[in-house]
C-alpha cells in the first residue's frame, strides 16, 4: 500500500509579475490535477490550494506565504508532501518523478 501524497499550490489571484504570459495560480492547480489524474490513479492524491495573500492558519503555510511576498519564491509555489518541487511554471516532468518517489501509482 502506499502513503498518501499531498500536493499543495500556494499562489495568489494575480499572475507573478516574473510570469508574464503564465496561467493565473489557480489554473495551475487546476492543470496539476488534471494532467496528474491521468498519469496516476488518485486515490491517495490529494490537492489543496492556499492564497498567499492570506494563507490559513498554519504555521509553514505562512512562513512561505511570507517568503513569497517578500520575492523570494516565484508562485505558483508547488509542494509534495511539504516539500518544494516546484515555482513559476511548474514542469511537469519533475512533478512526475517526486510522485514517483512518493510511491504515486500509475494508471
Amino acid at each position: 500500500m502506499t502513503d498518501d501524497i499531498l500536493i499543495t499550490v500556494l499562489g495568489a489571484e494575480q499572475i507573478c509579475a516574473s510570469c508574464v504570459g503564465a496561467p493565473g495560480s489557480w489554473d495551475t492547480y487546476e492543470w496539476l490535477q488534471a494532467a496528474i489524474g491521468r498519469k496516476y490513479r488518485d486515490s491517495n492524491i490529494s490537492y489543496e490550494y492556499i492564497d498567499i495573500e492570506q494563507p490559513p492558519d498554519n504555521e509553514q503555510h505562512q512562513k512561505l506565504a511570507e517568503r513569497i511576498l517578500d520575492d523570494e519564491f516565484f508562485y505558483p509555489l508547488v509542494l509534495i508532501n511539504d516539500e518544494i518541487v516546484a515555482e513559476g511554471i511548474p514542469r511537469l516532468k519533475t512533478i512526475y518523478r517526486e510522485l514517483d518517489k512518493h510511491g504515486a501509482v500509475g494508471q
